[in-house]
């Protein structure tokens, strides 16, 4: 293959990540090369060289692993706009309308994968898109679930929360109540990746919303979708967040402005106690906060229902135009097999990429001994994915910015809100033809 270039800062840029992670592909012209939206010579970054050395050891092909976190889709425009595509990207599963809709992925038959039969039916509709056909090969999922800083929980002198009302009380005690002991009014209830940057808002919500039995969009069938944001259990949930905002005040200052990586900062340095969020930052908070001192719950159902949490997960992405097709089939296969899953999971240590594993032959149990992993896994089973409509991202994106505003607007009417992005909503799915 040619060898991909994203301009002397960027060769420059990836040369240092791949030397770091000790890439076994070396830097060949013929290796197949992957990318994955992980920070350069993290954890997780290392953790997807080891599953590419891996794949490499047992079928002869070689690889070169990229690990791009800021702006990862916009340097793959970048690559498609050069007719360079990387040969797979690991990616979000919400991202595949977007690659797709722009002709970027490979189909992929269920029936050809080998291994594919053994793969969960639920993982496997993360893999398909609008038009049913399948574009990716499941990898990864999880569900969400809230990690809570179970000393101040204690401290506090109160139960697990078990309903919205019980969880709202909870983070007004986190937020009044002193629970760090150091005589000062400087913690929250929440944290909160709040922001709109890659509609952040939005994901944070969701889980709360579908925990109501609300929803972004109601399928009505054949590929077409209305929009539901205006419905009284999305709306109740998004006005329940509102609260926490502007009337209790539970949520951390600056929340409206942040994204996971400063959240993940603010949960660690003991700025609020309860962040909901998915499994991948267990083993780190384990590992800065202390073992014993965070546990993990399962978001209440809220007051009109549920059915769960947002679920979502990564997939293994073949792309268009690889002068290598053969090696892409043999990686995907080799990341969904048992031996993939496993090293993409890294047992209880910090840098898990596979969260919760999609092959029903992989005990989770007899590779992870923290019981805490069981949490998100029972969350999995009542998860709501993404709907399938083309293109995700736009949908995501407005929704962030529209929820963002009523959050950091306390005078906001949180209805008035919602009707005003429905018909946003109803533009966008006329323009991806499925209204």
């Amino acid at each position: 293959m040619p060898r991909h270039l994203l301009g002397a800062a960027i060769v420059t840029a990836l040369a240092v990540t791949l030397a770091g992670c000790g890439s076994g592909g070396g830097s060949g012209d013929d290796a197949l090369e992957i990318w994955i939206r992980q920070a350069p010579d993290s954890d997780s970054a290392k953790t997807a060289v080891k599953l590419a050395d891996a794949f490499t050891k047992a079928s002869g092909v070689k690889t070169k692993v990229v690990a791009l976190f800021d702006d990862f889709e916009t340097k793959l425009q970048q690559q498609a706009a050069q007719k360079n595509l990387p040969d797979i990207v690991i990616n979000d599963t919400a991202q595949l309308g977007n690659m797709q809709s722009q002709g970027w992925l490979r189909p992929v038959d269920k029936a050809k994968l080998k291994g594919g039969d053994q793969l969960a039916d639920r993982a496997w509709q993360a893999a398909a898109a609008g038009d049913g056909k399948h574009y990716a090969a499941p990898f990864s999922a999880q569900a969400f679930a809230l990690i809570i800083r179970k000393d101040w929980r204690e401290k506090v002198g109160l139960e697990p929360p078990q309903t919205w009302d019980d969880l709202g009380k909870l983070a007004k005690a986190f937020t009044e109540d002193d629970p760090d002991g150091n005589g000062q009014k400087d913690t929250f209830g929440f944290v909160a990746p709040a922001g709109t940057k890659r509609g952040y808002a939005s994901w944070y919500a969701s889980s709360l919303i579908y925990a109501n039995g609300g929803n972004f969009l109601t399928d009505a069938g054949g590929g077409k979708f209305t929009p539901a944001v205006s419905d009284p259990k999305t709306v109740e949930a998004v006005k329940w967040l509102q609260d926490q905002f502007c009337v209790a005040k539970t949520v951390n200052p600056g929340a409206v402005s942040n994204d996971t990586t400063v959240t993940h900062e603010v949960f660690e340095k003991g700025q609020g106690g309860i962040y909901l969020v998915g499994p991948y930052v267990l083993a780190r908070f384990v590992k800065s906060i202390g073992t014993d001192k965070i546990e993990v719950v399962k978001v209440p159902k809220g007051p009109s229902g549920g059915p769960g949490t947002l679920g979502e997960g990564e997939n293994v992405y073949l792309m268009a135009g690889s002068a290598n097709e053969e090696g892409q089939q043999k990686f995907a296969e080799f990341a969904v097999s048992p031996e993939g899953q496993r090293i993409g999971m890294n047992k209880d240590a910090p840098g898990a990429i596979v969260r919760l594993p999609v092959h029903k032959g992989v005990d989770m149990a007899a590779e992870r001994s923290d019981a805490r992993w069981k949490v998100f896994q029972e969350a999995y089973a009542d998860a709501v994915y993404s709907s399938p409509v083309p293109n995700w991202a736009p949908i995501r994106q407005t929704t962030a910015d529209a929820i963002n505003a009523v959050w950091a607007d306390c005078g906001a009417d949180v209805k008035a809100g919602m009707d005003g992005l429905a018909t946003k909503l109803t533009a966008e799915l006329q323009a991806q033809k499925a209204s």
